[in-house]
């Protein structure tokens, strides 16, 4: 306890009812290093236990929560993939962090003039430099000769899936002094569970390229973080979620849900995970050797995420079940979601950065529709050549 306290001496620190047994192993996620820096800090510690390796229900009177708040400007560097649904997360998590202050680089994996990046968010990287941001590209394998003579407090890898592509970066931002690191993982490494949702500590596929990263820098770094995204919707995003329904909602076609469209899973706007990268970024300390299921905190049912898109647009939706083994191998692509049980819950950024969803999935949707219709995808002609084939197995008639 006096290393503890010592190691603190620029934070105020109220205990409450802890033990030395509570203090460990819990203590796993506090790190208290010489590279971690705080300036006018508060730290409030309470009942409230997490560990990376046990599953989290109910959480333990024996254990506490650490909230922080953090006046310090950071300079962060955000390593971005150049496709995928989650190159989105890279814009929004640069744009709040240049809205509180922060100093911001994204570096995008590889040409400015490539075809990617006539896509979106890349087509609105100019909101970035707006905001005093800079944008950069080029090839992560070299990203010491990219951002030669760079220095950053901060650098969140949302690039990589396995330690191949991750490492060099890691590597890097050990070697020239970041001081926190962050990496955008998947909740998709999580085995089947027979006691959904998913929570951090869950198991994990032990083979999965994430999982092997999330190790390999848990080594490295005093101070880091992973971040477990699912689904996600937002402006800019330019992997298909809510657009499917609307696609089939505006045209008048039925909407073919797998099962019995009762399972659950989530969808989160993407402002709620930048909100929450930006939170580990203001209180590195009660970040720091956590995992983080980047997500809302409300579940929706398959059949339910149709209606919703459909009170969004103002039309009415027909709905039809259909057992996924009927289509063959196109299964996979007949529908944009898991065929499962498949959600999580974000209970470690609630206890440990006092972080709030503000997610409202029904409202979302109207802003999400409106601009469906002013880029005008409603209008666009589209071919819908595996739905006609479950529709027909169904013997369900097709739109002309």
């Amino acid at each position: 306890m006096a290393t503890l306290l010592s190691s603190c001496s620029s934070a105020s620190l109220v205990f409450t009812n802890l033990s030395p047994k509570s203090l460990s192993p819990s203590l796993s996620f506090l790190s208290f290093s010489s590279n971690v820096s705080l300036i006018s800090s508060s730290i409030s510690l309470s009942h409230h236990s997490f560990s990376t390796s046990s599953r989290i229900r109910p959480l333990s009177v024996s254990s506490f929560t650490v909230k922080a708040s953090v006046s310090e400007k950071k300079k962060v560097l955000i390593v971005n993939t150049n496709s995928g649904g989650h190159a989105v997360i890279g814009f929004y998590f640069a744009k709040e962090l240049l809205s509180s202050g922060h100093e911001v680089t994204v570096l995008t994996v590889g040409d400015e003039g490539s075809d990617k990046m006539k896509k979106p968010p890349f087509t609105r990287f100019s909101e970035i430099v707006e905001g005093d941001g800079k944008t950069v590209w080029g090839d992560v394998a070299a990203i010491g000769t990219v951002l030669e003579g760079s220095k950053f407090d901060v650098v969140l890898d949302n690039n990589g899936k396995d330690l191949d592509t991750v490492k060099p970066v890691a590597d890097w931002a050990k070697s020239s002094g970041a001081e926190q690191f962050l990496f955008i993982s998947s909740a998709g490494i999580y085995k089947q569970t027979e006691e959904p949702p998913h929570v951090e500590g869950d198991a994990v596929k032990a083979d999965a390229g994430h999982v092997v990263v999330e190790k390999y820098i848990s080594e490295l770094f005093g101070n880091w973080a992973s971040f477990r995204p699912q689904y996600m919707i937002g402006s800019g995003n330019n992997k298909d979620c809510e657009e499917w329904f609307f696609d089939r909602i505006v045209r008048g076609r039925p909407v073919p849900i797998p099962g019995s469209g009762m399972q659950l899973t989530n969808i989160s706007h993407v402002k709620d995970l930048s909100s929450m990268l930006t939170k580990a970024v203001e209180n590195p300390i009660a970040a720091s050797g956590i995992i983080f299921n980047c997500v809302s905190d409300r579940a929706v049912t398959l059949d339910g995420m149709a209606k919703l898109c459909a009170k969004a647009a103002g039309l009415p939706v027909e709905i039809v079940h259909y057992d996924p083994k009927s289509i063959g191998s196109d299964a996979k692509k007949a529908f944009p979601f898991r065929n499962m049980h498949f959600y999580a819950e974000p209970r470690a950024a609630k206890d440990l950065l006092g972080w709030q969803s503000s997610t409202n999935l029904p409202e979302d949707l109207k802003e999400r529709y409106e601009e469906y219709v002013k880029i005008g995808r409603d209008k666009k002609t589209m071919k819908f050549d595996i739905d006609d084939k479950i529709l027909e197995s169904l013997k369900v008639p097709v739109p002309v």
